[in-house]
């Protein structure tokens, strides 16, 4: 099991693109188990294979936050066939990950994450046509007052792809309300790379925004061009990998943001 996400796991994959990268080289194995469950233990859930604990690429044991998030894990995994495709389980994928690349270096990572606050995807503006600008304003505008209302962070905007500095202050406000949970941290980073935009990533989290419309906002250009121009089949392919990685974030997110039921 190990060789099949190992690669992964060696690179510190929260960049989706580079998952699909090292994980469509990994060969086929055959399923080994009849069944996929989850274990209690101290901190959270266990995943098992046949009451055998699992343990990511790196020699950890797989042990995930909440509930939820271990039973969709255990459902991936029994959901396979008679081969175990990776690409196909974006949670267990981004768990391994995180374990890997984000716990004992949650700093790290979540300073990389407050990087888009300098560059977001909202902040540059199409200047033309006015159809695109229309919808660019609906989809961004929106999470731009957001950010100004309830973070205190006003941001500048500008047209095309020239860089413009960010006050310090709107900066500062935006990367103090990033959590420090290294699971919560780990989503937020693969939503962020996904869209271009740790402003949608973070209201997401908030609950600002829902997941398809943080979706869409991340799409208006490429939508827009392809309304257009028509659907290559190639950018369509990794598109879909990369709302299925996207998925997976998101709900990792809505669930570690639910607080677990008393026994």
């Amino acid at each position: 099991m190990r060789e099949l996400f190992e690669d992964v796991a060696a690179n510190g994959a929260l960049d989706p693109q580079e998952t699909v990268r090292q994980t469509s080289r990994a060969p086929q194995r055959k399923r080994f188990y009849t069944a996929a469950a989850i274990d209690e233990v101290d901190g959270g859930f266990a995943i098992v294979l046949d009451g055998k604990p699992m343990r990511t690429p790196t020699g950890e044991r797989l042990s995930v936050p909440t509930r939820d998030i271990a039973q969709a894990i255990a459902e991936e995994w029994n959901a396979q066939g008679e081969f175990i495709d990776p690409m196909t389980m974006p949670l267990t994928r981004l768990a391994n990950s995180i374990i890997a690349g984000v716990v004992g270096r949650v700093d790290a990572v979540r300073a990389d994450v407050a990087r888009y606050f300098e560059s977001d995807l909202l902040f540059y503006r199409a200047a033309h046509p006015e159809a695109l600008v229309a919808r660019e304003g609906e989809h961004w505008d929106p999470v731009l007052f957001w950010a100004a209302d309830a973070l205190g962070a006003r941001f500048v905007l500008a047209e095309g792809i020239v860089h413009v500095r960010q006050p310090e202050a709107a900066v500062a406000s935006a990367t103090a309300a990033l959590p420090d949970d290294p699971w919560t941290v780990g989503a937020l980073h693969v939503v962020t790379t996904i869209t271009g935009s740790a402003l949608l990533a973070l209201a997401l989290l908030r609950g600002a925004r829902t997941a398809d419309e943080v979706w869409a906002a991340a799409h208006v250009d490429e939508d827009w061009n392809i309304a257009q121009w028509g659907a290559d089949a190639e950018v369509m392919a990794r598109r879909n990998v990369k709302l299925r990685d996207f998925r997976a974030a998101a709900f990792m997110l809505a669930a570690r943001d639910q607080p677990e039921p008393r026994s």
